[in-house]
């Protein structure tokens, strides 16, 4: 209960206009934040094209935003109204503010943009000073390149938000992986507002891995099963074209039968092409999948991005993977890959290498070798902590036993590195 009584509220504001990636995360922290504490009630107010794409739970509901997309920094557009951008945000601004005096949470959670697109949070922030609500930040741990993300929390007032707005500030992440003070220069006077909580990843459920194989696989079952997936593949079609060219390649001493998860944001001119080089070949292409979590437990070979969801799952549940990061615009998933890689949780390929032959080489090698990494493996408590944090602000303390966001060793110990999947 909160301080008079009543449930905690928790709102969520989610800017996520291209990809599903906050979208999905924040999902998962609502989950649970109500698991903690059923009866609660939690509404994220986001901007998805996708709507309300996963499964709530009950006491969980959302509000969706005219949606927009930023074409260059500084510069965003309408993605469907016919609008002049600028009636768009105060449209947005309006109603994120009207909407959060009216629900009185007890914490907002701001999803990785201080001041919301092209600021469009600070109404809201500044209605909010004295009203008791908390305000926390939370942060996917890897943003950008450390030069780019100083210069541009620099000009964008970032850091003086953070002071002037903010209680505390979520890093779904590993210090010891990526030290976002260090690394992005906090001031020494915000840094204690940080609070690493491990990587957020969806509950331990069953999964049907055998069911996914034999469905895949009926007439094959001495072939291996490779499953690629993108995110909302918005950008995935060089690694999908890619990845059908390699086919062919690797038939002979590596047969394998591929299942591309497109994601829902695949443009459907790219998903033609896809079908066309599909044609004649052991390949299956899905625009989503509903157990995707089986899908990447069945694959002998996960071909992915690198995404901080999807490698999330992809720790989770210690699927063999080989990732291929976006070429940019922004650093962030080269870099993901790479730290990952060099623990040994997975494998990468720069994408600037990225071709059908380069691409059979590392998938070859890959399938060859599915030793596990040695060394601690990744802290995946992240959706527990940042909630019992979340609850601890919402209730001003009141709970006891509050996991304080610090990692355990027996926590990434119990964690299945690369290699943990298929036997």
């Amino acid at each position: 209960m909160g301080p008079n009584g009543v449930r905690p509220r928790l709102l969520i504001y989610s800017q996520d206009g291209l990809g599903l990636g906050h979208l999905r995360r924040t999902t998962l922290l609502a989950g649970a934040f109500l698991d903690a504490l059923p009866g609660s009630s939690v509404l994220t107010i986001s901007d998805s094209p996708a709507g309300q794409f996963f499964d709530t739970r009950d006491g969980h509901d959302n509000l969706k935003l005219p949606s927009v997309r930023k074409i260059s920094p500084g510069n965003w557009s309408p993605v469907s109204l016919g609008l002049a951008f600028a009636d768009v945000l105060r449209l947005r601004q309006e109603t994120i503010r009207s909407t959060t005096l009216a629900f009185a949470p007890d914490v907002l959670l701001v999803d990785h943009m201080p001041h919301g697109a092209m600021g469009e949070l600070v109404p809201t922030l500044q209605a909010l000073e004295g009203s008791g609500t908390r305000v926390v930040l939370g942060l996917r741990d890897i943003l950008d390149a450390p030069p780019t993300i100083r210069q541009r929390w620099r000009l964008e007032g970032a850091f003086e938000a953070v002071e002037e707005y903010f209680d505390d500030v979520l890093v779904y992440g590993s210090r010891d992986v990526f030290d976002v003070a260090v690394q992005y220069a906090w001031p020494a006077h915000l840094a204690d507002r940080l609070h690493y909580c491990g990587y957020v990843c969806a509950p331990a459920t069953a999964v049907d891995a055998d069911a996914v194989r034999r469905h895949h696989l009926t007439h094959r079952r001495r072939e291996r099963l490779v499953v690629a997936m993108a995110g909302g593949g918005a950008d995935a079609y060089g690694l999908f074209e890619t990845l059908l060219h390699t086919v062919p390649l690797l038939h002979g001493e590596h047969r394998c039968v591929v299942v591309v998860v497109t994601g829902p944001f695949l443009p459907p001119a790219d998903r033609a092409r896809l079908e066309r080089l599909a044609d004649g070949l052991p390949v299956h292409l899905l625009p989503t999948v509903k157990d995707s979590a089986g899908y990447l437990a069945a694959a002998d070979l996960v071909v992915a991005m690198a995404g901080y969801n999807t490698t999330a799952e992809i720790l989770n549940l210690g699927a063999h993977a080989l990732l291929v990061p976006r070429p940019g615009p922004s650093a962030e998933q080269q870099m993901r890959a790479s730290s990952f890689a060099d623990r040994g949780w997975v494998r990468w390929l720069r994408p600037d290498t990225l071709s059908p032959v380069t691409l059979a080489a590392a998938m070859k090698a890959a399938l060859d070798d599915r030793a596990a990494g040695t060394g601690p493996g990744p802290d995946l408590r992240g959706r527990q902590r940042a909630a019992a944090l979340l609850l601890d602000r919402s209730t001003g303390g009141a709970l006891d036993g509050i996991d304080r966001a610090r990692p355990t060793a027996a926590a990434a110990e119990a964690v299945p590195l690369i290699g943990g999947g298929r036997p």
